[in-house]
C-alpha cells in the first residue's frame, strides 16, 4: 500500500513540474528593440507604426512588412507571415511578438490597440 502512495506522489510531482515548465515556456516578456536584438528568444515589443515609412502586404506570399518604433523611439523593420490586421491603420499602438533575425524582427503575432 505504501508503494501506491509513493508512485502517486511521484506522478503528482511530475505533473506539477511539467505545468511550471509549460507556463514558463509560453510566457513572452516585453523588450525594447535593443534588448530584443541582444536576446535570441521570443519577445514582445510595444510601439507604434511609422506611417511615413513604406509598408507592404503581399497577398501572393501572405507577407506583411512595415516599420515600427518602440517606446524608446528605436526603429525596426517588421516582417509578419500572415494577413494584415483589419484595423492596423487605426491603431494607436501595436504589440508584435516574435524574435530578431539580424536587423529584422520576424513577428509571429501582431496585436493592435
Amino acid at each position: 500500500m505504501k508503494a501506491r502512495y509513493i508512485v502517486g506522489t511521484i506522478v503528482a510531482l511530475g505533473c506539477v513540474v511539467a505545468s511550471v515548465m509549460l507556463l514558463n515556456s509560453t510566457g513572452v516578456q516585453y523588450a525594447t528593440v535593443a534588448k530584443a536584438a541582444e536576446m535570441k528568444t521570443r519577445v514582445s515589443i510595444k510601439g507604434h507604426w511609422l506611417k511615413d515609412q513604406n509598408s507592404n502586404y503581399d497577398s501572393q506570399r501572405n507577407l506583411f512588412e512595415f516599420s515600427m518604433a518602440d517606446d524608446s523611439n528605436r526603429t525596426v523593420k517588421v516582417v509578419f507571415t500572415g494577413s494584415k490586421p483589419n484595423n492596423f491603420e487605426l491603431a494607436e499602438s501595436i504589440v508584435v511578438k516574435g524574435k530578431m533575425n539580424g536587423d529584422v524582427f520576424e513577428a509571429t503575432d501582431i496585436l493592435t490597440k
